[in-house]
């Protein structure tokens, strides 16, 4: 399914997984989408949206589903305690005066994901950014903006990078294009700073970071960034995530995934290896 999430409320990793159990319960039971309804006297539509994760879990209407779908009562409390979790606001509900409406699943997507691969032609991921970094960009992507909105948005990028000081951090898989490391953003002193912030990163266990050379020409992702986010739930797909200037795409489709998957495989062959990136930041460094 491609999925155009800028519009409509943005769900949790929870909600999405809660809703995919919904759906099977009610496969297993044999029940359609219009029984199901008239236990909870809504529209079928209502049903297929609260499965897709596109309504917010009213408990009442998660107990008649179950009821309908044959689910023991201890097991329905134990659902319905994990849907009133999933209802609860994310984290970064705080910031949603500077968080697009359409990004805040992919937040949540980062938040709950076991692994993250991502290509980015442009800029440092935000995970890998730092503070002057940061404000140099939201300093040009929102001209009209006061510094105070543009703090809270650096504030917010810098609180998403907390993800990597966690236990259970996701295993981080970065291919950057050199333009990334040759742009200047903010200065030489920024970009040293950035640099060094890569490398820094590289002591990390959880994250790996290959650097695609302008020598290397054309290459299978060369048309814009994307990211792939892995989970640790079993209900939930792998996803991919793009976005333009101001919008963004999700897939979950088995063969759009795969698609995205064989082009980053076929692009870190293509990049210089992980071994190898140390050094080039620091040849790099040398020339600011």
């Amino acid at each position: 399914m491609k999925e155009n999430r800028s519009r409509g409320s943005a769900p949790t990793v929870l909600r999405m997984v809660l809703g995919k159990r919904l759906r099977h319960l009610r496969e297993r039971a044999g029940v359609s989408f219009e029984d199901a309804a008239r236990a909870i006297e809504v529209t079928p539509l209502t049903v297929r949206r609260i499965e897709k994760a596109e309504v917010g879990l009213r408990i009442p209407y998660v107990r008649e589903l179950l009821r309908a779908y044959g689910v023991p009562a201890a097991e329905v409390d134990d659902f319905v305690t994990l849907a009133r979790e999933a209802n609860q606001p994310g984290w970064w509900y705080k910031y949603r005066d500077v968080l697009p409406e359409w990004f805040r699943a992919y937040v949540s997507l980062e938040s709950e994901a076991s692994v993250i691969r991502l290509y980015e032609p442009h800029y440092v991921p935000g995970l890998l950014q730092t503070h002057d970094y940061a404000t140099a960009l939201m300093r040009v992507g929102f001209p009209n903006e006061s510094e105070e909105e543009i703090a809270r948005r650096v504030a917010l990028r810098l609180r998403r990078q907390e993800l990597l000081a966690k236990p259970d951090a996701p295993a981080v898989w970065a291919i950057l294009d050199e333009t990334v490391l040759r742009r200047p953003v903010g200065g030489a002193e920024v970009m040293r700073a950035q640099l060094d912030r890569l490398a820094e990163a590289l002591e990390t266990p959880k994250v790996r970071i290959q650097i695609m050379r302008f020598s290397v020409g054309v290459h299978p992702g060369a048309y814009g960034p994307f990211h792939h986010f892995r989970f640790g739930f079993s209900e939930l797909p792998d996803i991919v995530y793009t976005e333009n200037l101001a919008d963004s795409v999700y897939y979950d489709r088995p063969e759009d995934v795969v698609a995205y998957l064989e082009v980053l495989d076929r692009m870190s062959v293509q990049a210089e290896p992980v071994a190898r990136t140390r050094d080039i930041l620091g040849e790099l460094r040398k020339e600011l």
